[in-house]
């Protein structure tokens, strides 16, 4: 049931650290490997930004321009893609993405079908193109045109649901089971009955935490903000560092919402799923109601802090990352604004010592996306 609920801006638990759970397969991170141009995105240093915030440093995690698109989400859409359709042309699994083009039917009836508030189903749709697929993408009413267009301008058929992002979701599902077995959603949230595929979804996210280990010692008293609409890559970041034997790679993590669609920090208050009723943001890609089934247990087990932020706040945050040379929106800019609020804001000496960060500690911030780019005529590679 729907429910509209005062606002709450901050959430802690303190046992989250101590939380083990199994670590994600890592087959997702050499595939992602095989891809033709591959190479780990950047981490950028941000020394003002680590003066700002009283710590040792900063780093900001740039998903601006991830295999040929501005989003991490092809990370995750690629990997569910790639394992669903495997499966289905049988025989022994293609090894890589480009053998899966190559065996796939030029005549195949299969259409891929999501819904998205942007970078998502664009993944999807960039994807289908890619193998020659039908694809059909459903977006709630509002939706920037600039992210339809670029959407359509990888060949797919937008349709606009009326209502939120939670009547998009819906929609698709309710498309694909009438439509039978041709049609495949692939989705980045997962509810009772579907959650396979999300789960592909959530491994193809840990590439990006495989990545930052290698770029980065974490060690006791860091931090990762994660910003977050279903949960999907708080999911990821958790169960890749919530796995590791070494509790001082076990780094504290800050999950970040808008205050007007705050869903999982809602329901980490509550102490189960709520579906919250959402108005506007500037965060477009946040504006969640429902977290993902799957990815609340991890959530509510080894999340240490969770908090709301403005409208206000990710627009200032977007221009100092520009001030280093990152490029984003208020989505991508969410974790700056959120991790800003925790440390220096109102309650920022007790929300310190809940996550352990001191002066000596790094700081990393997940920038998930960088500016709509609706011209697509040279990403047909």
């Amino acid at each position: 049931m729907t429910q509209f609920m005062a606002p709450v801006r901050w959430y802690e638990y303190s046992r989250a650290r101590l939380w083990r759970c199994a670590p994600p397969d890592p087959a997702a991170e050499a595939f992602h490997r095989s891809w033709p141009g591959y190479s780990p995105s950047p981490l950028v240093d941000a020394p003002g930004l680590a003066e700002e915030m009283g710590v040792g440093r900063v780093l900001v995690k740039d998903e601006s321009d991830r295999m040929g698109l501005p989003s991490f989400k092809i990370l995750g859409a690629s990997w569910a893609v790639f394992r669903a359709l495997s499966a289905r042309i049988g025989g022994q699994p293609p090894a890589t993405f480009a053998e899966l083009a190559e065996r796939m039917n030029p005549l195949s009836p299969v259409e891929l079908i999501a819904a998205t508030e942007g970078n998502h189903g664009r993944a999807v749709a960039h994807l289908a193109r890619l193998l020659g697929l039908k694809c059909r993408v459903y977006v709630p009413s509002g939706t920037d045109e600039n992210v339809v267009a670029a959407i359509r301008g990888e060949g797919a058929e937008v349709a606009t649901v009326a209502g939120p992002y939670d009547e998009a979701v819906l929609r698709a599902a309710d498309v694909v089971q009438r439509a039978g077995p041709d049609a495949l959603l692939i989705q980045d949230t997962a509810w009772s009955g579907y959650t396979e595929i999300p789960a592909w979804v959530v491994e193809g996210y840990v590439t990006i935490l495989s990545e930052i280990d290698a770029q980065v010692e974490m060690e006791e008293g860091s931090l990762v903000a994660v910003p977050v609409g279903v949960g999907s890559l708080l999911q990821a970041t958790l169960a890749h560092y919530r796995s590791s034997a070494d509790a001082r790679r076990r780094p504290a993590v800050l999950g970040v919402e808008p205050e007007t669609a705050a869903c999982v920090l809602e329901s980490l208050v509550a102490g189960e799923l709520k579906t919250i009723r959402t108005t506007h943001t500037v965060m477009t890609g946040l504006n969640c109601g429902t977290p993902s089934g799957l990815a609340w247990r991890c959530v509510r087990e080894g999340l240490d802090g969770a908090i709301a932020i403005s409208d206000e706040e990710a627009v200032a945050a977007v221009d100092d990352l520009a001030g280093i040379g990152i490029a984003t929106r208020p989505t991508g800019a969410a974790a700056l604004a959120g991790t800003r609020a925790a440390l220096t804001g109102d309650g920022g000496p007790s929300r310190r010592r809940a996550l352990g960060v001191d002066d000596t500690s790094t700081v990393v911030l997940l920038c998930t996306e960088g500016p709509v780019e609706t011209d697509v005529a040279d990403q047909a590679g």
